[in-house]
């Protein structure tokens, strides 16, 4: 049950950028369906990145520093995109599949790591990764809802927070190297 316990709180904490990055995302005005889909796969990416991250075990972990480049640049150009679609008439579509992808690719990066980190102390890989499944997916969620709700009372002011938060936790990640 600790260990459990141990997992959540493990998975809260790699949902902390998931949900700011969601809430970002939420001031663009995604359609529920849109929301929907990309909390499933984020979730779904939570859990497959900690299952690949242990597989690869020692043989990468020398190089995971390149990943904070990779999610720099992802949110970058995301906020980029939110920046020049800002004052658009016609809201353009920041969620496709191909973005909601490379979003939950960006945001789980952190779970391959401890992926790699439970593969070297042989803790139990699928139990961890189906509750950071669930703990990110439901983040992402509430992050997009919460956006979306925030921009329908604030209009365009949030659409400069989302984009701020953007770059925030992009240099994050960039600083963090």
């Amino acid at each position: 049950m600790l260990q459990l316990l141990i997992y959540f709180f493990i998975g809260l904490s790699l949902s902390m950028d998931t949900f700011s990055l969601s809430l970002s995302i939420g001031t663009t005005s995604p359609t529920t369906k849109q929301i929907i889909k990309t909390s499933i796969i984020v979730g779904i990416f939570h859990f497959i990145m900690p299952l690949f991250g242990s597989t690869i075990g020692n043989i990468f972990s020398k190089n995971i520093i390149q990943t904070n480049y990779i999610t720099f640049t992802i949110f970058i150009i995301l906020a980029l995109q939110m920046f020049l679609n800002r004052n658009s008439e016609e809201k353009v579509d920041i969620l496709t599949v191909f973005s909601m992808i490379l979003f939950a690719i960006s945001v789980s990066l952190d779970s391959f790591s401890v992926g790699i980190a439970f593969g070297i102390t042989k803790e139990s890989i699928i139990i961890s990764g189906l509750i950071f499944s669930i703990v990110s997916a439901t983040f992402t969620y509430l992050g997009l809802k919460l956006g979306k709700k925030l921009t329908e009372k604030y209009q365009e002011k949030t659409t400069y927070l989302g984009i701020l938060l953007m770059l925030i936790i992009a240099f994050k990640y960039l600083l963090t190297t």
